[in-house]
């Protein structure tokens, strides 16, 4: 006699691992502030995403093999200057052809928050749906991280720098991750086996740094932000990511707006004062589209790796799909 055993079909949460602890992070946060203010290790812990940000580059660096790297420099490079340049050419038509104004959206708050990319985020959802290489690709994602796009593309000042020495800081440890795990097989194996910790480690940090009722703040156009963010920006770099041999599966999860972005007003203020005036608008709507970017770009990447799946079963022949039912 054999027994039938039916297996539950369980709820999953795309890029689950990172947006489940990222939103508990933002629920603390957005209710109970002062929980994550008490001191010992818990405010470290929840104001300190720069340092745990750090730590889990320097894991992913340990899970990238050097054979992988040039595909994923390729990989990386393709993603992220589409997703920069669709930014500055959204941007420069909405500032010189629209007065600086599509529907409440000026041209700093486009180009800042389509950009730069949540890479932890990205890296999380990669490690769910993508390959080695797309996980790789984040080595050349983060380098887009910060003003420098938005300082480049609208400062007329002059004053825009471009520090070399600070886009080291940021992809430093990576690289040394990178390097003792090549180096040192025993290395890279416990940074392998420590990758989906990290990820919720840092998803659970990144969301005690946000708030629900910044999507308020931002208001319609804020919202309207995050969807240009992930779905416009996102067509295209789905697109130049199959061109060049991806699966779109980086393209997807490359098409959010980075925490960091929130800073990027401020920061343009502070070296042109023409930007002063829109600085808290900006500000306001980038945040609203750093959570509606989170919400909105697992959604497209599981759709995109979806439908890659039925793509994949659907290229077996029909006759040979009923030759089979047949037997």
């Amino acid at each position: 006699m054999t027994e039938t055993i039916k297996k539950k079909k369980r709820f999953s949460i795309p890029g689950g691992n990172i947006i489940i602890p990222m939103f508990i992070g933002a629920t603390i946060n957005s209710f109970f502030p002062g929980l994550l203010k008490i001191g010992g290790f818990t405010t470290p812990l929840a104001t300190g995403s720069g340092a745990l940000v750090g730590a889990f580059l320097f894991v992913i660096g340990g899970t990238i093999s050097f054979k992988s790297t040039p595909a994923a420099a390729k990989r990386g490079g393709t993603i992220i200057l589409t997703k920069v340049a669709i930014s500055i050419i959204l941007g420069l038509i909405v500032g010189k052809l629209l007065n600086d104004n599509f529907l409440g959206l000026s041209a700093l708050a486009i180009i800042g928050a389509m950009s730069g990319a949540n890479n932890a985020m990205y890296a999380g959802i990669v490690h769910d749906f993508g390959d080695e290489v797309d996980e790789g690709a984040v080595g050349i994602t983060i380098l887009s991280v910060g003003p420098y796009v938005t300082m480049i593309a609208l400062a007329s000042s002059g004053l825009a720098s471009f520090s070399i020495v600070t886009l080291l800081a940021t992809i430093l440890p990576l690289l040394v991750g990178m390097i003792l795990a090549n180096l040192f097989p025993a290395v890279k194996k416990i940074l392998t086996d420590g990758m989906n910790a990290s990820i919720v480690v840092v998803g659970f940090a990144l969301g005690c740094s946000m708030n629900f009722s910044q999507i308020f703040i931002g208001g319609a156009s804020g919202i309207l932000l995050g969807v240009v963010v992930t779905l416009v920006g996102g067509a295209f770099t789905i697109w130049t990511d199959k061109l060049t041999g991806g699966s779109g599966v980086a393209g997807a999860a490359i098409s959010s707006t980075a925490g960091a972005a929130m800073a990027t007003p401020a920061a343009l203020s502070a070296v042109d004062a023409s930007y002063k005036a829109i600085e808290a608008t900006a500000t306001a709507q980038i945040t609203a589209a750093v959570v509606v970017t989170a919400i909105l770009t697992p959604m497209l990447t599981a759709w995109v790796a979806k439908r890659n799946k039925a793509r994949a079963l659907g290229k077996t022949p029909i006759t040979e799909q009923e030759s089979v039912s047949d037997k």
